[in-house]
């Protein structure tokens, strides 16, 4: 018998042989618990044996299970144990902890000194004024969201909840963020999963996120459905209207909520049936091209009684969204806002390829939507909203600094109300009750503490941003630029952001004077009439 023959077999054949050898002599009370054990194991080694799927139990009768159980607590062991407070997956412990300070009201400030090498490429620092400003009142950093074409402007904060459906977050989750929201007086994107009674029984602020699915407002076969939209989106308690053509975590992929999950309130929260999973498609049948979608947004806002109406969405190839300014030129028809998702942003649950590969970073996405709407003289008529991966008041500047009018917050939020990034959300098994649909997981999550704590992490988030644009001198986020933020290029370069990017002018798209080939070949491709590229001028 070879020695690796007998290593590996060694234990299952003690067990077993101990197990039969002690049984005569029982009558001792020691032994038994002892023989007990053994016999526990020698039934799982022989089960081992017989089983096919894994071939290293096989192999490693009882010792090989050590394998697979170290395995699944090895998130765990890394998160708690061997992560160094900057490693960011997806957010790191020092994002965490942040967040976590925040909400619970708790100081967040740190002794000694800063835990960045501040002359590693990448490092990212706003510039600070010799002569600060007064301190601001942070509940003034709103702003009106609503164009020429809206009846009913929305002032928005700064800050918001960014899109999670009830169905991905447990009712008491819902509950929870509403009431935080109105707590503080900000928005509460409700998802493409529709509005739920939890997103109407504390009375927050929402925006009505519209997906491909038509949750809350499709017919039988899933098309969108006038009547039922209108009596939903008339409600006070709506305040703006989101479509949303892609999510950044997915672009192109549409969404699933798997039929575990799906319980008989979400079902008839959104029209679907139980039993399937829930699927949005990745493309909208309510319109099929720029001009079609620009049409739709009229038609919505005309629905809910002039409301403000936008989209959301991930740029990925740029002569699509150019292809819709060029729509908004030709109907006269515009969004009152943009929201621009990056491929940085969350969900609940995507192929790792989607996650990784597909889609743009939100930075560069909203930079070219900035100047795009500047260089056909719309950029102030349309209001640009950001989201991905956005916790630190420093986050917001960064991109309010870039061109975005507000930020939103998704897992910043759910940090709020005690998601401990288990990364375990598509599973129904969260250990928080955060993102679940097991009533007995979502009991732990005790809604007015959990408010309490989205309205303090709002709140306190907002007053570090007073502080910082204190420091630059500035008293209002509306002031923030490109010139007030400074990234290292290299252990002896910085540069301001102002110079890292390209601006356009206003105008500059319509007088066909365009400052860079990129913009100009893009508008060129673009087409009002289709999504597809025009292919003279990408040749």
């Amino acid at each position: 018998m070879s020695l690796s023959l007998l290593s590996r077999y060694a234990f299952f054949a003690a067990c077993v042989i101990f197990t039969f050898a002690s049984l005569p002599f029982l009558e001792h009370d020691w032994l038994w618990p002892i023989t007990a054990v053994t016999g526990v194991l020698s039934l799982i080694g022989l089960f081992d044996l017989l089983q096919s799927p894994h071939a290293v139990r096989r192999n490693y009768p009882i010792l090989g299970n050590i394998r697979y159980l170290v395995e699944g607590i090895r998130p765990e062991i890394r998160q708690y144990l061997l992560e160094s407070d900057s490693d960011a997956l997806p957010f790191s412990r020092a994002q965490r902890s942040l967040v976590y300070s925040r909400a619970k009201n708790e100081s967040a400030d740190k002794p000694f000194g800063t835990l960045i090498d501040v002359y590693q490429s990448g490092f990212e620092f706003i510039g600070h004024s010799m002569r600060p400003a007064p301190l601001s009142d942070p509940s003034s950093f709103r702003t009106l969201v609503g164009g020429p074409q809206c009846t009913q402007p929305y002032s928005a904060s700064v800050f918001n909840i960014s899109a999670m459906s009830f169905g991905s977050l447990s009712a008491n989750a819902i509950r929870a963020l509403n009431q935080g929201a109105k707590l503080g007086n900000f928005a509460h994107d409700t998802g493409e999963g529709s509005i739920s009674a939890y997103h109407r029984e504390n009375g927050g602020d929402l925006t009505w996120e519209l997906g491909s699915g038509y949750f809350g407002c499709r017919t039988a076969d899933g098309r969108f459905d006038p009547e039922r939209f209108a009596a939903q989106a008339q409600t006070p308690q709506v305040r703006m209207i989101e479509i949303k053509m892609s999510q950044g975590a997915k672009p192109g992929h549409g969404g699933i909520l798997p039929k575990h999950k799906v319980t008989k309130e979400i079902a008839e929260t959104r029209g679907i049936l139980m039993g399937e999973d829930c699927i949005s498609p990745s493309r909208h049948s309510a319109f099929s091209t720029p001009i079609e979608l620009m049409h739709f947004i009229q038609q919505l806002r005309e629905l809910s009684g002039g409301k403000p109406v936008g989209f959301k969405f991930c740029l990925g190839h740029p002569w699509e969204f150019m292809g819709i300014a060029k729509a908004m030129l030709e109907t006269g028809i515009l969004p009152d806002f943009i929201v621009v998702d990056g491929k940085e942003g969350g969900t609940g649950a995507a192929p790792v390829e989607f996650t990784d590969h597909i889609g743009v970073p939100m930075r560069e996405g909203l930079l070219f939507v900035h100047n795009t709407l500047v260089g056909l003289n719309l950029r102030d008529k349309i209001k640009l909203g950001a989201s991905g991966k956005i916790v630190s008041a420093f986050d917001i500047a960064s991109v309010l600094a870039i061109g975005a009018d507000w930020a939103n917050s998704a897992r910043g939020f759910m940090f709020a109300i005690g998601c401990i990034q288990s990364q375990s959300c598509h599973t129904n098994k969260c250990p928080t009750g955060v993102a679940t649909q097991d009533t007995l997981r979502q009991r732990a999550l005790v809604v007015p503490d959990k408010a309490q704590r989205v309205f303090n992490f709002h709140r306190n988030t907002l007053k570090a941003l007073a502080e910082m644009l204190a420091a630059a001198g500035l008293d209002h986020p509306s002031q923030l630029s490109a010139k007030h933020l400074v990234r290292r290029m290299s252990a002896t370069e910085i540069k301001l952001f102002s110079q890292l990017h390209v601006f356009l002018k206003p105008g500059e798209l319509l007088t066909g004077e365009v400052n860079g080939e990129f913009y100009s070949r893009m508008w060129q491709m673009a087409r009002a009439d289709s999504f597809e590229p025009n292919e003279m001028a990408a040749a």
